[in-house]
């Protein structure tokens, strides 16, 4: 097998390319980024900008994946409500252009794309948990376009492109930035263990509920699709992956509060004080585990120590 990963320097890439060689073995893996370079976790990273159809298509004649594995994306909705005119070029036309690339010069190669649980927006307000049948109700620029990219693989799925779209909901893990609610809490408690900052943090509203996962079980489900490709029936396959498992932000933040070193007091602070549009999104991932074996299998407190330990090392190296 010959996997070509798309976005490989994101958070998530170094774990697939981990995940990809520990589940499926004899594996060639082929990082691509939009800048080339050397990548400790993943050697040596190619240039692709997945925006450009030309390029892409090079890539695909060069390498002759078996797989290609996109991970190309702005990587949190802020990013793409501040760029949106990026969001579609990389979200929906980049996948598009993969997909153009495999069915002209690599018909038997299969495209896994990671697309994301808030494809399912509004659908979420009656609180249950989401399965693949749910409407897509997408209510921000991230998830409309990770939705339209969606949208149009299932269409060119008749064309002929084998195709695997997943939906992962929130995921996280040593080395993900500050713009995503875990490693924010955390790096906050780091730098006032450090004594950077006064033994308080300050937060809006803790009520909303989200499906959190490992991302190291996250990219077991990538690795385990490439592995099962073949006795996947479902050549436009959609599949969930998430925990099940609504968490309530308060207590993701009181159980990083139980494990840090000093006493951290939680003072609200109006300003922050939004009521969420949607209190609780959770998804069901049955689909997943029947047709690939997956379910998360790590502890959500090892998670998060993984997490906040992390963000210690990054305040010493700092020092």
């Amino acid at each position: 097998m010959r996997v070509l990963i798309t976005g490989a320097r994101g958070f998530v890439g170094s774990y697939l390319a981990q995940a990809l060689h520990r589940v499926c073995g004899d594996v060639t893996v082929i990082a691509t980024a939009t800048t080339a370079g050397a990548h400790p976790p993943l050697g040596s990273v190619a240039a692709l900008d997945v925006t450009d159809a030309t390029a892409v298509k090079a890539a695909i004649g060069r390498y002759e994946p078996t797989h290609v594995i996109n991970l190309a994306g702005l990587a949190a909705p802020a990013a793409a409500a501040a760029n949106p005119q990026a969001a579609w070029q990389v979200h929906v036309h980049g996948a598009l252009n993969l997909a153009e690339a495999i069915l002209a010069s690599a018909p038997d190669c299969w495209l896994l794309n990671v697309s994301s649980g808030l494809v399912y927006g509004e659908s979420a307000k009656p609180g249950l948990a989401l399965d693949e049948t749910a409407l897509l109700a997408p209510v921000d620029e991230y998830a409309v376009t990770k939705a339209s990219a969606d949208l149009a693989l299932g269409a060119l799925v008749r064309r002929g492109l084998r195709c695997i779209r997943f939906r992962p909901f929130n995921h996280t893990g040593a080395g993900q930035t500050g713009a995503f609610v875990i490693p924010a809490f955390a790096m906050q408690i780091a730098r006032i263990e450090a004594g950077l900052e006064k033994p308080v943090i300050q937060v809006g509203n803790l009520d909303a509920e989200r499906d959190f996962l490992d991302v190291r079980d996250v990219v077991d489900a990538y690795a385990l699709a490439v592995l099962r490709t073949e006795g996947l029936k479902q050549p436009g396959l959609i599949l969930n992956v998430a925990s099940g498992v609504p968490r309530r932000i308060g207590d993701v933040l009181q159980q990083l509060l139980d494990q840090s070193r000093i006493k951290i007091a939680i003072e609200q602070d109006p300003k922050r004080l939004r009521p969420s549009d949607l209190p609780r999104i959770i998804g069901d991932a049955g689909r997943a585990q029947q047709a690939l074996g997956w379910k998360p299998g790590r502890s959500f407190d090892d998670t998060l120590s993984t997490v906040l330990d992390d963000c210690r090392e990054k305040i010493r190296n700092q020092a």
